[in-house]
């Protein structure tokens, strides 16, 4: 058998076996039931033979991402090579997936983990599974944009010295709208007392690939980073790649992977992942330079429209804003009189135009390597309509801060404690037994093992009555909430 270059980079393992796979024309006497497309005429209809014909269930010449040994090894060594990791893993439970092997590898039940309270709410569920429990470093606040920036250094340190027997420290890196703490000297002075170094890179993929950028996780000495190759990547949603360093042992990750991930992986979503890897690796900068151009020039046109500021690096104060992505197009609107999921409804209703989320002061519009300049212009010519025709005064508007939260217990224990369902009205004073969430983003407004606030609920009424799409208790509605129950003295 040929020896693999694992440095020959225009190589695609995955997709090249699914090619020679196509060519024996195998008879199918094995799932998927639907056998090629051809019992289900409707399905190839909409997505095409194409993409049926390789929709097909593990087998020795396509390998095993449970056990992988050949051509899904191959290109997870690749991925590890083209993102500086010691091993790459392919995750087709999106990055979800990947943020919860994290935290399961790095703390057991009782454990600890310092990380900023602004995380996805996959991190807390992970730590619903593992028991580990969190140190939360309260982010500093722009208040003028309302949004939570990064970890000052300090403050980390003060977290560490406070509990030096967590076993890990986490990052995102950057924040959903751009922002990003100095992941290098966390990462430093992490390791300077025995702890992992974490990192959600869910919007940070294109950090690899392009040296005008933050600086990518793993070239700042992360142990563990996830990163979302369907957000900008270019890959399926759903698929994601989880990079470890040369301090995590591989074999124990994997089975951690195996507790949760399906036995069944998606050859579309492992073949899109390969795809996208390998045209990172080749075209990443050319293409991520043209993103850059795309937003800088968004960013101008937008802010020459008077009221909306499109923010970039001039936020940046080398501690709580150390970095900022300047891929990203994050808005703000409130002095239109607008809250940005106001915005975001009027451009998806009026407009037919998608944004990634609305929040109560901010939009974010997400520009990745599939854009093109056309779409930009119609953007920017929605967004000074939308001024011209809604704008208003800014009064009656909430102030947005971060509320620190006021944790009670561990996630874990509050989440299968004894609960009671109460009108969400009555609940202050409470502690939560569920999350209650805008989405996206999907960072918690309220996590388990929280108490429930006046201010929490302030925040909850207004942002429902703005619109924003509110997840998280067993009551879609949103009416009631989940508590612990209260133990008799």
């Amino acid at each position: 058998m040929e020896a693999f270059d694992y440095h020959t980079q225009d190589r695609a393992p995955v997709l090249e076996a699914l090619e020679r796979f196509k060519g024996r024309r195998v008879v199918p006497f094995d799932v998927p039931g639907h056998k090629r497309g051809r019992g289900n005429a409707e399905l190839v209809d909409f997505l095409g033979e194409k993409c049926l014909s390789v929709d097909v269930n593990s087998m020795k010449m396509l390998d095993n991402l449970c056990h992988p040994v050949s051509v899904i090894r191959e290109a997870e060594e690749l991925a590890a090579r083209a993102f500086g990791a010691a091993h790459a893993f392919f995750m087709v439970g999106g990055t979800t997936s990947s943020v919860q092997a994290m935290i399961l590898t790095a703390a057991k039940r009782g454990e600890k983990i310092i990380l900023p309270r602004n995380v996805h709410r996959s991190v807390i569920n992970a730590m619903i599974l593992s028991g580990a429990v969190p140190v939360y470093v309260n982010p500093q606040m722009d208040r003028r944009l309302g949004i939570a920036l990064g970890m000052r250094l300090a403050d980390v340190e003060r977290a560490i010295e406070e509990n030096p027997d967590a076993k890990a420290v986490f990052v995102n890196n950057p924040t959903y709208y751009g922002i990003c703490s100095n992941i290098r000297a966390i990462a430093d002075l992490a390791h300077a007392h025995d702890m992992l170094l974490l990192a959600d890179e869910a919007h940070g993929t294109h950090f690899y690939f392009h040296d005008h950028l933050p600086v990518s996780a793993m070239a700042a000495g992360a142990d563990m980073a996830s990163a979302s190759m369907h957000k900008s990547g270019g890959s399926l949603t759903q698929s994601s790649l989880l990079l470890i360093g040369e301090r995590v042992h591989a074999g124990y990750v994997h089975q951690i992977i195996n507790l949760t991930q399906t036995t069944s992986a998606s050859y579309l979503l492992m073949v899109s992942l390969d795809i996208s890897r390998r045209n990172l690796a080749i075209r990443g900068r050319e293409t991520i330079d043209k993103v850059i151009r795309h937003v800088e020039y968004a960013r101008s046109e937008i802010n020459a429209i008077g009221d909306y500021y499109a923010y970039a690096k001039e936020l940046a104060d080398g501690d709580a804003v150390f970095d900022f992505d300047v891929t990203k197009l994050s808005i703000f609107t409130r002095s239109l009189g607008l809250a940005g999921i106001e915005v975001y409804d009027l451009l998806r209703d009026e407009y037919d135009i998608q944004t990634e989320f609305g929040d109560m002061a901010n939009l974010l519009a997400y520009v990745s390597i599939g854009d093109r300049p056309k779409d930009i212009e119609r953007l920017v010519s929605a967004l000074a309509e939308i001024r011209r025709n809604y704008k208003k005064p800014p009064k009656n508007m909430l102030e947005v801060e971060y509320i620190s939260p006021k944790v009670v217990c561990g996630p874990q224990e509050a989440f299968y404690a004894e609960k009671e369902a109460l009108p969400i009205a009555d609940t202050a004073g409470r502690v939560a037994g569920e999350f209650v969430m805008c989405y996206p983003p999907g960072i918690p407004i309220l996590a388990p093992g929280e108490l429930v606030t006046a201010d929490i609920l302030d925040y909850i009424r207004y942002a429902k009555k703005k619109g924003c799409s509110l997840t998280g208790p067993e009551d879609m509605e949103i009416r009631r909430l989940n508590v612990m129950k209260e133990t008799e003295a």
